[in-house]
């Protein structure tokens, strides 16, 4: 049975919503104009929009049971997870516009200053950003390489081989490693110019100065394989996991009626598999996309930026520039990217897995 309730306590469960969200809304555009010195109310920092939005968080709840009675209470289940989103996705989301539309360089003494549209002129005629987006293109396409490695191994490790569960084991150890672990034994020690063992067996075969880091193509290429050695093994216990639930009833039918191995490949376990591969695709490029730590550690993103992707580029305007404002948009403007790339990736990705009648 509903609850009854009285007029005068939704007006009332209103009136707590509706103002406690516009002395919100006037609080954020009060702190906004002092913080972009159109005028001036002398606010050290954001505290006062963070209690009013505690404020408005609490009323809120608060409002639900008044107006709701007993549904309300239930909304209490799921409200309190929505408000902690806001405040930590949403909320700094808008900060950060705020401060990609400023310059804000930390060795200045004159602190953010908002400079409208002067940082997209910046960005549209800096070609080091642009060479970083031209270097994803490189390293996402690498990842239909890596797909192909992760598929076969995952057929090898699915077949009946002798120490099955040690090569399971001995594939899946990279994955347990962290990039920066990785850039430092790989690309800091062993391939090292002057002592690293693979630069010395490089000299022995008759490379007289091994570098690996010294021409565009080949560092790109060393950042390539150093990344796709750590996470191969991602995407080839997700294909490893979908081969085993593949019905053998299937490939039995199949040798009973003579098929030779590749037309059961192309025809069975490819299409079956579909699926699968498009969704460990899918969570790699979401994993490619914010590849820093191993570029940051061995190269910098040299050399001439050659190696860098986005996330390092960004990285470095933060630490060696202390370009808060610049990189900042930066960011924002490569999260739009992203976004609208996964979207589009999302959408062909559930085209291919409807089933076809």
């Amino acid at each position: 049975m509903p609850d009854q309730i009285s007029l005068g306590r939704r007006n009332f469960g209103r009136f707590i919503i509706w103002g406690s969200a516009i002395f919100l809304i006037l609080t954020v555009l009060l702190q906004s104009l002092d913080q972009t010195n159109f005028l001036t109310f002398g606010f050290e920092n954001w505290r006062p929009t963070l209690y009013a939005y505690l404020l408005w968080a609490f009323c809120l709840c608060l409002g639900q049971v008044i107006l709701y009675g007993e549904q309300g209470k239930r909304r209490l289940f799921i409200l309190p997870a929505v408000l902690f989103v806001i405040s930590v996705v949403i909320f700094p989301l808008i900060f950060a516009l705020g401060i990609a539309f400023s310059s804000w360089n930390l060795s200045s003494p004159d602190g953010r200053q908002f400079n409208g549209l002067a940082n997209v002129y910046q960005m549209w005629a800096d070609p080091f950003y642009w060479n970083a987006l031209k270097n994803m293109i490189y390293y996402t396409l690498a990842i239909l390489v890596e797909y192909v490695i992760a598929f076969g191994l995952a057929l090898l490790l699915n077949t009946q081989i002798k120490a099955r569960k040690f090569f399971r084991v001995a594939f899946l150890m990279p994955l347990m490693l962290s990039p920066v672990a990785v850039s430092w034994m790989i690309g800091k020690s062993m391939l090292e110019a002057r002592f690293g063992p693979i630069s010395r067996l490089a000299r022995e075969l008759g490379w007289e100065n091994p570098s690996f880091f010294g021409s565009h193509e080949m560092a790109r290429s060393v950042i390539m394989m150093m990344d796709a050695w750590t996470f191969i093994p991602l995407m080839m216990i997700m294909i490893l996991a979908g081969l085993q639930a593949i019905p053998k009833e299937m490939h039995e039918a199949a040798d009973v009626d003579g098929a030779p191995p590749w037309k059961k490949f192309w025809e069975i376990t490819f299409p079956l598999m579909l699926p699968v591969s498009i969704t460990a695709i899918l969570i790699r490029i979401i994993f490619k996309l914010k590849l820093a730590d191993i570029i940051i550690n061995v190269t910098s993103g040299g050399p001439g930026g050659a190696t860098d992707s986005v996330t390092s580029f960004i990285f470095r305007e933060y630490r060696d520039r202390s370009n808060v404002g610049y990189g900042t948009f930066l960011a924002i403007f490569y999260l739009i990217i992203i976004v609208i790339l996964m979207t589009i990736l999302i959408k062909i990705a559930d085209k291919w897995m409807k089933p076809r009648y």
